[in-house]
């Protein structure tokens, strides 16, 4: 190892996997003035980002034109490429299967594209949601195989992501990230990279504590979706508007967190993440109840919103067989184009199989494929009239929604749709 490589001035990264995560930690980096290298497989994406045909926020969008116009913010397919960065951080997804178990297979390769071109001085840092153990058993593991000493040849912590696409409030410029290190030295090389982008690096132990301290974010999320929702369906049935509830009950200055009811769980992390933490636990023998029941609420979700539209339609005279339904928003969150996980797709398919006519209005997304594989595309410019009820999934902020309050029938179970109580009960229904 070069005598000064753990001191010298940090000058290029490397980040493999130019999604979601990636591509804004790339777009931070670069405006920090380091040099940036951006890999990922997928030629596609790679073209996309040349394009800037992303879905980014304003300010990153801004960043990555400036960026695109200099050399030192280089787009490549080669993991070779990687040997050239001072530090290299891995930004794949980890999803989950069929089954809800951990899809490692991104990971995977992406960690054996580092370990294979890792070099003496560098600083690796793995950013991606996994189970407690994921930087020893896919780093630390093979670089010593290869002869490489982990805190003494090359650096290697964990510091897992906290970025939330579409979110102008809190910017990965604003958020703290937690950072651990196989050895105090690897925490003090993975922080200096991580305070670019973050104002602060909170370090803690080891990779372990790193990894689970994000496992408990996410699962911490997850539970209290599952008793919002629960509680949302508890008020309709005794009568009560739910988000008057929740606002009560968030004037109490502590002790209480606010979260929302909605249609389901979509994205990268809530439906997936907690199920890394319940696989491994599995394989130890071991049990967490409440994740694990908070997990089974969220997967019921979506059938759950079907049982609302077949109450609402029974209400009103009706039953699902005919019944002309459009889907107000597909996207998993307001202001994305990300349908992954998203509860919509399973909400219109079984809608679909119930004998209902679907469609759908979603202004960012004008295409999606169903889990059986059928596609299907947005209506453009949808008028009320023209449905028998509207189900609301997401709003996007900025566009007109005012064609809605012309729908027969509302259902909303995100509570929050201006207009659609006032609709739910001119037509004498409770959208539970």
């Amino acid at each position: 190892m070069p005598e000064n490589s753990a001191t010298r001035r940090l000058s290029s990264v490397a980040v493999i996997g130019m999604g979601y995560v990636g591509l804004p930690t790339a777009l931070g980096l670069h405006a920090a003035g380091l040099k940036v290298i951006g890999v990922d497989r997928d030629p596609d994406r790679l073209q996309a980002i040349r394009n800037q045909v992303v879905d980014l926020v304003e300010s990153d969008r801004t960043q990555l034109a400036a960026a695109l116009r200099h050399r030192d913010f280089v787009l490549t397919a080669d993991s070779g490429d990687i040997s050239a960065a001072d530090a290299v951080m891995v930004c794949v997804p980890t999803p989950v299967d069929g089954h809800l178990v951990p899809d490692l297979r991104p990971l995977r390769a992406a960690c054996e594209a580092l370990v294979r071109h890792a070099r003496p001085g560098q600083t690796l840092i793995l950013t991606s949601t996994s189970f407690v153990g994921t930087t020893a058993r896919l780093v630390v593991e093979p670089l010593t195989e290869r002869g490489l000493t982990v805190g003494t040849d090359v650096f290697v912590a964990s510091s897992p992501e906290r970025i939330d696409p579409g979110n102008v409030t809190h910017t990965q410029r604003d958020t703290p990230r937690v950072v651990g290190g196989v050895t105090p030295r690897c925490t003090e090389m993975a922080a200096r990279v991580i305070e670019v982008i973050s104002p602060i690096a909170h370090r803690v132990s080891s990779p372990e504590a790193a990894e689970m301290s994000k496992l408990y974010e996410n699962t911490f999320r997850a539970v209290n979706i599952a008793l919002t929702n629960e509680m949302a369906d508890i008020c309709a049935g005794l009568g009560l508007n739910p988000m008057e509830v929740i606002d009560a009950a968030s004037t109490k200055p502590f002790g209480f967190m606010a979260f929302h009811p909605g249609p389901g769980v979509g994205g990268h992390c809530i439906p997936c993440d907690p199920h890394y933490l319940l696989w491994q636990l599995r394989e130890r023998r071991g049990a967490a109840p409440l994740v694990d029941r908070a997990m089974t609420a969220i997967a019921e979700r979506p059938a759950k919103v079907v049982g609302q539209v077949q109450e609402a339609l029974s209400q009103a005279g009706r039953g699902l067989a005919g019944t002309r339904i459009v889907v107000v928003g597909v996207s998993y969150k307001p202001g994305v184009l990300d349908v992954r996980s998203s509860p919509a797709l399973e909400i219109i398919e079984l809608l679909a199989e119930r004998g209902a006519k679907v469609a759908y209005h979603d202004p960012l997304v004008s295409q999606v494929v169903l889990p059986g594989g059928s596609v299907m595309t947005s209506v453009p410019h949808p008028a009320g009239p023209d449905w028998d009820l509207a189900l609301v999934h997401t709003v996007h902020p900025g566009h007109d929604y005012g064609w809605v309050a012309d729908c027969p029938l509302v259902v909303d179970p995100t509570y929050r749709f201006a207009g659609s109580l006032t609709q739910a009960e001119r037509t004498g229904l409770c959208a539970a």
